[in-house]
C-alpha cells in the first residue's frame, strides 16, 4: 500500500491554497465543501475563485508565495503550474510537517487528492497514487452509476440510530449482525426511498429481535488453487461476511486479503511433521467458535470435499447440533491444469480422469496401483512431491509405461507458477533437476504433454497463465 487512505475533519480548519487559476478553483470549492477555511495567495486572482472567497468569508492575498505562508495550516495545496513555486511550496510544507498536494505533481506531494463520489454522509474516493489520475476518475464514474442517491438517507439515519443500538446491544457482535440485517432488508430500502417512518419500524422490530440470542454457523469454503479471481461469488460474500476466518497454510495471501477487515484470521495450517493443529484440535476449535454464536468461515485450499477433509469436520459439527453449510471451491487439480493448458480428459486418449492424494506412506501403500496404472486415463496427484520414487515405482511395476507424459505444475494459477515436462520415468530426476516445492501438482497421462504442440496440430496449447515450460524431452 503506497499511501495510507484517510478521511480528514478539516471543518473550520485553516489550510492554504498557492494559486490563482482554474485549478486552484476546483480545490478551493472542494476544500469549502469540506467546511476549511482558506487562504489563497497569488499574484493574480481570477474573478471566480476571488466571488468563492468573499461569498465563503475565505481570505485572499494578492501577491508571491512567501515561505511564511505554510505556517499555521493543516493542509497546503499548490496549484500554480510553475515548477519552481510547487517545489518551494512542497519543501517549506514539509519543514513545518505540514501535508502538502503539489496537483498534477506526485514529486511535490505528501498527501493525493482522491477521486470523489459524494454520498454525504457516505463518501468513497477512489486514487492511484498519482499514477493515472484519468483511471480513477474513470473508476469514480462507474461507482458512481452503482450507488444509489438514496444511499446518503440510509446512512444518515444509520448514524441517528447508532447510540439507540449502542445502548440497546451491548455486544460487539450482537450489533454488528443488527447492523448487517438493516443493510441487507427492508428497512435499507425503506429509508433509500425516503420512507424514513416505515424503515425506523422496521429497524425497531428487528432489535428487540436482535436481543435475543444469535446462534452461530460455519461455513466450509473452498478457496480454490491460489488464484484470487478463481473464487466463487459465494465464497467472497462469505469472507466478506463471516466473524472468523479459520483459513489453511495453503490459501494464498491475495486471497486472505479479500477477507472483512475486521474479521479474525486464524491459521490452522498443517506443516508436513508437525503435530501442531492436528485434525482433531481444528475440530474442537470450530465446534468452540459456533457454539460461541460466532459466524466461522473455514477456508481451505482447492475445494472442502476433495482431500480437504471436510467430511471429518462437518461430522464434529453435526455431532454438536451446529449448523454449518458447505461451498465448493475449484480443486486444484483442475485449476492447475487449466491454468497449465493441461485437458485434465481429452475424447482420444484420456476417457477418465482420478484425483490422489500421496501425502504419507499409508496412503501410497493403500493406493489400488494395477487400477490407477492402466491406461487412457489421467491421474492427478495431490500432495506428492515427497513420495515421487514410490510413485513412479508402484505405477511402472503396475504396467504403466515409463515414457507416460508427466508435468508438474508448481504454484499453480500465481504469477510465479511453473510447468516442467517430461516423462514417468524421469520423474525423480525432473524434480530434483528443476528443484520442485510444494505446492505442487503432478499430472500423469497422455494429456500431460498437451499445450506444447506444433501449429496445426489439434493438441490444446497453453494459456496465458503458463510462465515457464521445462522439458527433458519431447515427443517427435
Amino acid at each position: 500500500m503506497d499511501y495510507f487512505p484517510a478521511f480528514l475533519d478539516i471543518r473550520n480548519r485553516p489550510c492554504l491554497i498557492v494559486g490563482g487559476g482554474d485549478i486552484a478553483l476546483r480545490k478551493a470549492r472542494l476544500l469549502s465543501k469540506a467546511g476549511a477555511t482558506l487562504t489563497i495567495v497569488a499574484p493574480n486572482i481570477s474573478g471566480p475563485l476571488s466571488d468563492l472567497a468573499v461569498e465563503k468569508g475565505h481570505q485572499l492575498a494578492k501577491r508571491k508565495f512567501r515561505s511564511s505562508d505554510v505556517l499555521g495550516n493543516w493542509l497546503v495545496v499548490s496549484a500554480t503550474g510553475n515548477a519552481a513555486v510547487e517545489a518551494s511550496v512542497f519543501k517549506n510544507a514539509c519543514s513545518a510537517g505540514i501535508f502538502c498536494n503539489g496537483v498534477d505533481s506526485v514529486a511535490n506531494c505528501s498527501y493525493i487528492t482522491p477521486a470523489i463520489v459524494d454520498r454525504s454522509p457516505v463518501i468513497v474516493a477512489i486514487s492511484s497514487g498519482g499514477a493515472a489520475p484519468v483511471l480513477a476518475r474513470k473508476l469514480r464514474g462507474q461507482i458512481e452509476t452503482m450507488l444509489p442517491n438514496g444511499i446518503s438517507r440510509l446512512a444518515a439515519l444509520a448514524r441517528d440510530w447508532r447510540g439507540r443500538v449502542g445502548k440497546h446491544l451491548g455486544d460487539v457482535l450482537a450489533r454488528r449482525r443488527f447492523w448487517e440485517a438493516v443493510f441487507e432488508g427492508p428497512s435499507a430500502q425503506l429509508a433509500m426511498a425516503g420512507d424514513i417512518t416505515a424503515a425506523e419500524i422496521a429497524m425497531s422490530a428487528l432489535l428487540e429481535d436482535s436481543s435475543v440470542k444469535q446462534d452461530g454457523e460455519a461455513w466450509l469454503v473452498g478457496a480454490g488453487p491460489g488464484d484470487p479471481g478463481l473464487l466463487t461469488l459465494r465464497a467472497l460474500q462469505i469472507m466478506q461476511t463471516a466473524d472468523v476466518i479459520v483459513h489453511d497454510r495453503l490459501v494464498s495471501a491475495e486471497v486472505l486479503d479479500l477477507a472483512r477487515r475486521d474479521a479474525d484470521l486464524i491459521s490452522v495450517g498443517k506443516s508436513p511433521g508437525c503435530t501442531a493443529n492436528s485434525q482433531e484440535q481444528i475440530n474442537a476449535l470450530l465446534v468452540e467458535l459456533v457454539s460461541s454464536g460466532k459466524r466461522v468461515c473455514r477456508l481451505k485450499g482447492g475445494d472442502p470435499f476433495i482431500f480437504g477433509r471436510g467430511g471429518e469436520e462437518i461430522a464434529a459439527l453435526s455431532k454438536e447440533n451446529l449448523k454449518y453449510q458447505v461451498v465448493p471451491g475449484i480443486t486444484a487439480a483442475a485449476g492447475c491444469a487449466a491454468s497449465a493448458g493441461i485437458p485434465l480428459t481429452h475424447r482420444n486418449v484420456s476417457q477418465s480422469v482420478a484425483f490422489v492424494t500421496a501425502h504419507g506412506k499409508d496412503s501410497i501403500d493403500n493406493l489400488d496401483w494395477a487400477s490407477l496404472a492402466r491406461d487412457k486415463q489421467t491421474l492427478a496427484f495431490y500432495m506428492s512431491v515427497k513420495r515421487l520414487p514410490d510413485l513412479m515405482n508402484n505405477l511402472i511395476e503396475n504396467g504403466r509405461s515409463a515414457a507416460t507424459p508427466v508435468a508438474f505444475i508448481e504454484k499453480g494459477t500465481m504469477p510465479e507458477q511453473r510447468v516442467i515436462r517430461g516423462t514417468l520415468g524421469q520423474l525423480t530426476l525432473l524434480a530434483e533437476a528443476h528443484r520442485i516445492v510444494a505446492p505442487a501438482m503432478l499430472i500423469v497421462g497422455e494429456v500431460a504433454a498437451y499445450g506444447i504442440a506444433e501449429v496445426g496440430d489439434d493438441r490444446h496449447t497453453p494459456t496465458k497463465y503458463t510462465k515457464t515450460d521445462y522439458m527433458i524431452t519431447q515427443k517427435g
